[in-house]
């Protein structure tokens, strides 16, 4: 149950959802999420209200095109997963919403069953946490 955030500078709505697209594809192939599986927040940012800032660390040339890409799951991906995830988002975003990998940042944060609740104010990773006793990806 990955919760994503994608925040891309001078991007419109076609764009935003292209990115999401991109991303939800790429947990899709890689780590194997459900089809349905999908919570995302998209934002776009103008540059003037609200601005992204970036440098060329580890020697990675970004510019206005930088999409940042945050996504929190449960842990338990391995290092090859990730970085098979990492490596498809940067090819579909690239192939959906035209945006350069360079400029593709994704940072993952993992955390544990206890720190999910999926509505109804229950925790349903937990096997008390009552709902349907299902425990989803």
């Amino acid at each position: 149950m990955p919760f994503v955030r994608i925040d891309a500078l001078s991007a419109d709505g076609a764009r935003l959802d292209a990115l999401g697209r991109a991303v939800h594809d790429a947990l899709r192939e890689t780590i194997g999420i459900p089809p349905d599986d999908l919570f995302q927040v998209l934002v776009g940012h103008d540059g003037v209200g609200s601005t992204l800032r970036y440098g060329d660390y580890l020697g990675v040339h970004r510019d206005d095109g930088i999409v940042y890409v945050a996504i929190t799951l449960r842990s338990g991906r391995t290092p090859d997963q990730k970085r098979a995830l990492y490596r498809r988002i940067a090819e579909l975003a690239h192939a959906y919403a035209g945006t350069e990998p360079r400029n593709v940042f994704v940072t993952v944060t993992e955390n544990g069953p206890a720190d999910w609740s999926l509505g109804h104010g229950v925790a349903q990773y937990l096997d008390d946490g009552g709902g349907s006793g299902a425990r989803p990806k």
